[in-house]
């Protein structure tokens, strides 16, 4: 299973003819100015972030196989220490444990188990960026464990995952997702109200578990009608 959203690319040699093309006038100090004035005038509207555009190879999403435990493993792990505040290692350290006995190191048991899937997406065969979907009611579905390497942000690999999740649950009849994040996360938190998730509600989570540090983090609870 793949899934392609290709994004809209401007050829740098074409930007002066679509300028020329407008009907746009170039004053003399603008012709000074030369490719600092064609920058500024052909920027993408904001819907249009460059970005989010994947200007290198394309991005494929599929369902996770046992040979990617081992990146999948790694992405999980690479990503949590990267958001560990100093005061908190201990902590994330427990949650990342936690987490890998109980979910990531058994992915197909795991989802199966709460009638779900897991999927990677990758480029170049690199692994850039995981999803799951568990159950979370009758007609929802819970999105879990939204990643994407370091190395490969502002690509719109995150956008393109979330529109897949989306139609999957589409596909599945199922009417809603829900999902949360913490406030150590403020682009997923940016992300999520950008794509239309609104928020449910908030909280200090205390208690750890496999979805959560806990040690008084504030979680923010979304959910988006599809």
């Amino acid at each position: 299973m793949s899934s392609l959203w290709a994004d809209r690319t401007v050829n740098s040699v074409a930007i002066p003819q679509a300028l020329l093309a407008s009907g746009s006038t170039i004053s003399p100090l603008d012709r000074l100015k030369g490719a600092r004035y064609l920058f500024r005038n052909m920027l993408p509207r904001p819907h249009q972030s460059r970005r989010e555009v994947d200007l290198s190879a394309e991005i494929i999403i599929r369902p996770f196989a046992d040979a990617d435990a081992s990146q999948v493993r790694e992405l999980f792990i690479t990503v949590n220490r990267l958001l560990s505040p100093p005061d908190l290692r201990d902590a994330f350290e427990a949650y990342i444990e936690r987490a890998l006995a109980e979910e990531i190191d058994r992915i197909p048991a795991y989802y199966g188990q709460r009638d779900g899937g897991f999927w990677v997406a990758t480029q170049d065969s690199k692994l850039v960026g995981t999803f799951g979907l568990e159950r979370a009611s009758h007609d929802a579905m819970e999105l879990r464990r939204m990643y994407v390497d370091p190395g490969a942000r502002r690509r719109g690999i995150a956008r393109q995952m979330l529109r897949f999740a989306e139609d999957e649950c589409r596909q599945r009849n199922i009417s809603k997702i829900d999902l949360s994040t913490s406030e150590l996360q403020n682009a997923a938190l940016t992300f999520y109200k950008n794509a239309g998730y609104h928020l449910v509600y908030e909280e200090l989570a205390q208690t750890g578990s496999n979805k959560t540090v806990g040690s008084g983090i504030r979680r923010f609870y979304f959910e988006k009608a599809l």
